[in-house]
């Protein structure tokens, strides 16, 4: 190796063990190039999810072909890296980058609307650079694997939709296991559980519930892994559906309010940033009127985010070929506030 690629190398190793140690949104590689302010998805993709890889490469999974397309930060055309169905990949949910083991995780539901069979939910990986499938972990018990999160030591951590629990799933292992099950994880009038989920270092993880409530929920991470106590951080108001939550900084979390089960319209979904203070936090919305923005990462200064356009594929379940075509989709961004 030569001397330069070997300090990149060593440079690269840093950054990603300083992204897992702080639980901060990915930091680009030296060289990587910053991505442009929009860039364009595929046609019909119904995005649900996203994550950034170190060269600054978006993946972006799509909830109604179950497929995931890595977008380029130059604005290239877009390609399918994990093709429809792959692997039995479904609704297309969570996804993350595992920059250390070259693995990119998804969550595969079974909610349906897609234009793939409908498998039962597991927690799958495939291969970063050429998206050839690596394993797939069934959810027990019927759960659904919603959102992921990754600690230092490449621990796993999964919510679950459809039981009040966060599950886990420890390098080697050959099974999700359960970490986490409480009654405070409970389910709103819609009968659903948990949503999004993040770590702030190794000791704390948080998780958002589906329904439209005033707080998420912090579980504290004991030092031998196992699971502490579940506490609650307030909000000043309800969240409108926290769907994807994103801690960027100590005690610094961006929340996709999606609103996809609120009562505001198809343009009630905002993205907002919370200041954590103990066992509550201050709110500010950057971005308003959106159409289900269900998941995005902070990059540098800014956020990018997705919109879902669930609207147009919730009245068909049972009459696909009515679901519009031709609708585009993109991934934006705004500058943080300073």
């Amino acid at each position: 190796m030569k001397p330069d690629s070997l300090l990149r190398s060593v440079a690269l190793s840093a950054i990603l063990l300083s992204t897992l140690v702080y639980g901060q949104q990915p930091a680009l590689a030296a060289g990587a190039a910053a991505p442009l302010p929009t860039l364009a998805l595929p046609a019909d993709w119904y995005p649900e999810s996203l994550a950034i890889g170190p060269d600054g490469s978006f993946y972006v999974g799509s909830w109604h072909q179950g497929a995931i397309a890595r977008v380029r930060p130059d604005g290239s055309a877009p390609e399918i890296l994990v093709k429809p169905g792959s692997n039995g990949l479904a609704n297309g949910q969570g996804v993350l980058v595992d920059a250390a083991h070259q693995l990119l995780w998804v969550c595969s539901g079974n909610w349906g609307f897609t234009s793939v069979p409908s498998t039962p939910s597991a927690l799958k990986s495939y291969d970063l650079a050429s998206g050839v499938p690596r394993a797939s972990y069934p959810m027990p018990d019927k759960g659904y694997c919603n959102d992921l999160a990754q600690d230092s030591q490449g621990t796993l951590y999964v919510t679950d939709s459809f039981h009040p629990r966060v599950l886990r799933l420890s390098l080697g292992a050959a099974a999700l296991s359960i970490w986490k099950e409480d009654p405070r994880m409970g389910a709103g009038s819609d009968g659903l559980f948990l949503n999004g989920i993040a770590l702030d270092g190794d000791h704390k993880l948080y998780v958002s519930l589906v329904s439209a409530v005033p707080y998420v929920l912090r579980v504290d991470v004991e030092d031998n892994g196992a699971a502490g106590a579940v506490s609650r951080i307030d909000m000043p108001r309800v969240l409108k559906n926290a769907d994807a939550i994103r801690i960027y900084a100590p005690d610094r979390m961006a929340i996709f309010e999606s609103n996809a089960f609120g009562k505001t319209g198809p343009y009630g979904g905002q993205v907002s940033l919370a200041r954590i203070n103990g066992n509550t936090a201050t709110l500010d919305t950057i971005v308003n009127g959106l159409n289900d923005p269900s998941s995005g990462v902070i990059v540098g200064n800014r956020v990018y985010f997705i919109e879902s356009k669930y609207a147009l594929l919730f009245p068909h379940k049972d009459h696909p070929e009515d679901i519009p075509a031709n609708v585009p989709f993109d991934l934006q961004s705004r500058e943080l506030p300073r």
